[in-house]
């Protein structure tokens, strides 16, 4: 876990003074094939679901989860988290889809929220454990495996929007500005040149959550449920405070969708945390 911080770190600080103060651009197209852009945000998507899902493979066989069954759950909460991440965000713009029906099945433009992933992803771990005969894998403890990786995997992935120069936050002369090009300013900030960092507050804060989920799975668990809830409490608080400073967020009643929805997440992830820590129900045991 030290050799992730000091990776990571080492590379913000290699990657970012130079591009924060403008100096540096960089492409959103990783490369072209045959005339398809591979860009840098499906590349880096793509590789933190395989790291994350190797170490997670990991711990699961520390639990004795059969590997059939963790790569059977695997692959369908990549589908679900993938389609219901898409589907987040379509229901909060409902008013630019309901014009731009083609617009629907190409999320190459954007338009993945990370809290629809997570309420599919989970859900479709419920499915599969009640439904597959003889499971290895309990619900909870699916839930565990899947939360106590998924920051890492978010963490890497925020430098996808940092690539494609978006999901930063309000102007700002803090000394560690971004400085954004004019033709990726959000309408009404073109005026502007600096701004928050939020991809990057959020990415380094998901590395910290990883680390002490890594630990604590690895250390204090007693029960199934327990990295579910801190996860779930520990991303809304950091979700919430960063949600502030976006100036792209969904908003549903004139409130961000984000924000709301967090709330909700730390107060099921506050129960959960307790019931689990406190209780021993078979359900929970590992």
């Amino acid at each position: 876990m030290l050799f992730i911080l000091i990776f990571y770190f080492a590379l913000s600080l290699i990657l970012l003074p130079n591009s924060f103060s403008g100096k540096w651009y960089f492409s959103p197209v990783l490369f072209t094939v045959f005339g398809i852009e591979v860009r840098w945000y499906g590349f880096l998507i793509a590789s933190s679901i395989l790291i994350a899902t190797l170490i997670a493979e990991n711990q699961s066989k520390k639990e004795k989860v059969l590997e059939n069954d963790f790569y059977n759950a695997v692959i369908l909460g990549v589908i679900s988290s993938i389609i219901g991440a898409r589907a987040y965000y379509i229901l909060f713009n409902l008013s630019y889809y309901s014009k731009h029906v083609s617009e629907i099945i190409n999320p190459r433009n954007g338009g993945l929220a990370i809290h629809g992933g997570i309420l599919a992803a989970i859900l479709s771990t419920f499915l599969y454990t009640k439904f597959k005969k003889n499971s290895s894998l309990k619900f909870f403890q699916g839930t565990d495996l899947m939360c106590f990786v998924i920051p890492l995997a978010q963490a890497i992935g925020r430098w996808g929007n940092f690539m494609n120069h978006e999901a930063y936050g309000a102007p700002t002369d803090l000394p560690w500005k971004m400085y954004i090009a004019p033709a990726d300013r959000m309408p009404g900030y073109e005026s502007f040149s600096y701004f928050h960092p939020t991809f990057f507050y959020e990415s380094a804060i998901n590395i910290f959550i990883f680390v002490f989920l890594f630990y604590y799975i690895r250390n204090k668990r007693k029960n199934f449920g327990e990295i579910t809830g801190l996860y779930l409490m520990l991303y809304s608080v950091s979700r919430g405070f960063i949600e502030l400073l976006r100036t792209d967020s969904l908003m549903i009643f004139g409130l961000k969708t984000a924000s709301l929805i967090s709330i909700i997440l730390f107060l099921f992830g506050l129960i959960l945390f307790i019931k689990t820590k406190n209780s021993h129900p078979e359900v929970f045991k590992k």
